[in-house]
């Protein structure tokens, strides 16, 4: 029951630091406006992740056949990630007086429960976090030998994985008294188009593999030959 717990435990770890849509809004969040703002967005990301676990616990093999039978899930994801993006970034564009104004205000008022919606949301339209707890079973599935052993291993991975991303809102907020308005609002800019590259990678992926596929294919005996 208790085997591969040592693996979870990494792994939880290491999650914590990929990259994605919510690594950089969560580190945005926790320095701009602190750590209860950032504790809430990141309450509603592990509540996305929650979700997805429960279902890929239950029909793991069904929704691996739809991922690689429906591409439109990935275009849909990839479509979300860019509108979400690209308003952000025009909202950012037009609210440098107001980030300036927030950031010498004694207090920033922060829509706690917003902030929950805006976690859960950037997390649940990326349909490659689903496909990764779908990995992350299937692994545990090898390293355990019971269903309890499986349950296990996965709290273990949510609750090191956890534990990680308060670290790094605690010290995100840290540098707080760092970020200027026009640091805020290039970090704010920067975050917005990271969001809109991973929805093109998305419905790339979704719109182009077999393409994608036969491209590497194509390219990969030229290279053999160049070295040759």
């Amino acid at each position: 029951m208790f085997d591969g717990l040592w693996y979870a435990a990494l792994y939880g770890f290491l999650l914590a630091f990929a990259v994605g849509p919510v690594f950089f809004t969560l580190l945005e969040t926790s320095i701009t406006k602190g750590f209860k703002a950032g504790l809430f967005f990141e309450l509603g990301a592990i509540f996305a992740d929650l979700i997805f676990i429960s279902i890929a616990y239950f029909s793991t093999s069904k929704i691996l056949d739809n991922l690689r039978d429906e591409p439109g899930l990935l275009v849909f994801g990839g479509a979300v990630l860019i509108t979400y993006g690209t308003i952000s970034y025009v909202r950012t564009a037009k609210s440098f007086i107001k980030i300036a104004r927030e950031h010498y205000a004694v207090t920033v008022k922060k829509n706690l429960p917003s902030l929950f919606v805006k976690g859960f949301l950037l997390n649940f339209v990326n349909f490659g976090v689903l496909a990764g707890w779908i990995g992350t079973i299937i692994f545990a599935n090898a390293l355990t030998s019971s269903d309890q052993g499986v349950i296990l291993f996965l709290a273990t991975v949510v609750g090191v994985f956890f534990t990680t991303d308060l670290i790094k809102i605690s010290l995100a907020k840290n540098l707080k008294s760092k970020m200027t308005p026009r640091v805020i609002y290039k970090t704010k800019k920067f975050v917005s188009i990271t969001i809109i590259v991973f929805g093109v990678l998305l419905l790339i992926q979704g719109v182009l593999p077999e393409a994608i596929q036969k491209s590497m294919r194509d390219k990969l005996p030229s290279a053999l030959e160049q070295k040759k």
